[in-house]
């Protein structure tokens, strides 16, 4: 520990081989050493001892709209990375669209980076977008150092992001399947959609109607179906469906490459307490009933669903109006995705660690960032210290996105972050924040 500059030390570290009392050491902003927790610490080194508050790797959100530039009174770099950091989330990859341009060549990637570098409060990394005439751009984009390549398989929402058929997402994914690149996908089948009754109005019913689950299935195995054809690698965003988790079974149990990502809106909202016109719960695919979201949980469990993320996709307070036909899709959920998980988590008998799993360790295992998503020497130093017992009321009002619309308002959630830290430095800590030290990533060769 020659070299030590700092040591974190808790009754709770939850490591790659557990729960356990120790200390951790930091140099250079990298984890050189896990220790017992009554280790020695240096006369050169800081020690911050948290006592029984536990000490996890900080989280790695795979799926955030920052939609900036283009949108930014939607939401920015500077106010998604700070309502990140104050949730514990050390890392996010940004979606393609909701940004103007979005992020579909790489010449857009670069205004993109250009807008996020000096705003970054947490490490930010970009996914590509696939769209039916940008395969000649899919390739320059891999190689800019994207992670991946987003599509949808119906309407986005807006226009310039149009959706892939079935044609285009066969070319779109032999193209990418030739680099070993991976294709997320919103997976909605637009036949299903289309036949589907669309009542405008206040009723949820009325919209959970409007997007049926089987939309999501078939979506699904065709996706599966063109993915073992290619032998592509596939990955299913935001799973509401319940119905489809029997085809993705199969699908691992056949070697297909396909990992399937779910979000905390599913797993701790019902589509029984959506009140009537309450349009900040409108997501799509959408809020499901009880009885779903029960199999979710049971997937999460036996590892048919990989990963948590939170599909923070904000809009301004306007758009968020009482036709749920209308009303902007998107559920804000950043700085409260953890406490959100894990109250729903304790409730079912999982622990902090199968928390940490879904949402750090197999978040950064899905874009190859090696460096995050374990306190294990040799990773980077990114950190949230938890009072996992502790409880707060969401109060929009302490919310740091730009427009604090949230549909966990009024809840009482267990779980405060008392600290964030990435690569060694406390980034915030009761309600504070240091000036943006966030780095922009890009995918490892």
């Amino acid at each position: 520990m020659s070299d030590a500059e700092l040591v974190l030390r808790s009754r709770r570290v939850i490591t790659p081989e557990g729960t356990r009392p120790a200390s951790v050491v930091v140099a250079d902003g990298t984890i050189t050493a896990v220790l017992p927790h009554d280790a020695d610490v240096p006369a050169t080194a800081r020690l911050e001892d948290f006592g029984d508050d536990v000490l996890l790797p900080g989280l790695v959100d795979t799926h955030v709209h920052v939609n900036d530039p283009g949108r930014t009174e939607w939401e920015g770099f500077w106010t998604a990375t700070r309502a990140a950091a104050a949730g514990g989330i050390t890392t996010l990859i940004d979606m393609p669209l909701n940004s103007l341009p979005p992020t579909t060549t790489a010449d857009n990637l670069r205004i993109k980076q250009d807008v996020a570098r000096d705003k970054a409060h947490i490490d930010v990394g970009f996914w590509g977008g696939a769209l039916p005439d940008n395969v000649k751009d899919l390739r320059p984009l891999h190689d800019a150092g994207v992670f991946g390549f987003k599509c949808f398989l119906s309407p986005s929402g807006v226009d310039e992001f149009p959706h892939l058929d079935q044609d285009q997402l066969a070319q779109s994914l032999a193209e990418i399947a030739g680099f070993d690149g991976l294709l997320i996908v919103h997976a909605e089948d637009p036949h299903h959609l289309d036949a589907a009754p669309q009542h405008g109005g206040p009723k949820y019913t009325d919209f959970l109607a409007s997007r049926p689950r089987d939309a999501e299935d078939t979506a699904i195995a065709n996706l599966i179906a063109q993915a073992k054809r290619l032998n592509a690698r596939v990955h299913v965003l935001h799973l509401s469906s319940s119905d489809a988790l029997p085809l993705i079974r199969a699908a691992k149990a056949e070697g297909v490459s396909i990992t399937v990502e779910t979000c905390p809106h599913y797993l701790a909202l019902t589509a029984e307490e959506v009140p009537d016109g309450a349009s900040e719960f409108k997501c799509c695919p959408p809020i499901r009933e009880a009885a779903n979201q029960d199999l979710l949980w049971e997937a999460l469990a036996d590892g048919t669903i990989d990963c948590i993320v939170t599909d923070h996709s904000p809009s301004t307070a306007d758009l968020k109006t009482d036709d749920f036909l209308t009303a902007w899709g998107g559920i804000s959920g950043l700085q409260v995705s953890l406490p959100a998980v894990w109250t729903a988590a304790r409730e079912r008998g999982h622990g902090l660690e199968d928390v940490v799993r879904w949402m750090s360790e197999r978040t950064a295992a899905l874009v190859g960032l090696g460096s995050k998503g374990a306190i294990a020497a040799g990773r980077d130093a990114d950190f949230a210290v938890l009072a996992p017992d502790e409880t707060f009321t969401v109060d929009p009002a302490a919310l740091q996105h730009r427009n604090r619309v949230t549909a966990y308002a009024g809840r009482t959630l267990y779980g405060v972050v008392k600290s964030t830290w990435l690569r060694g430095e406390r980034i915030v800590a009761d309600g504070e924040f240091t000036e943006p030290r966030g780095r922009l990533l890009t995918r490892s060769a």
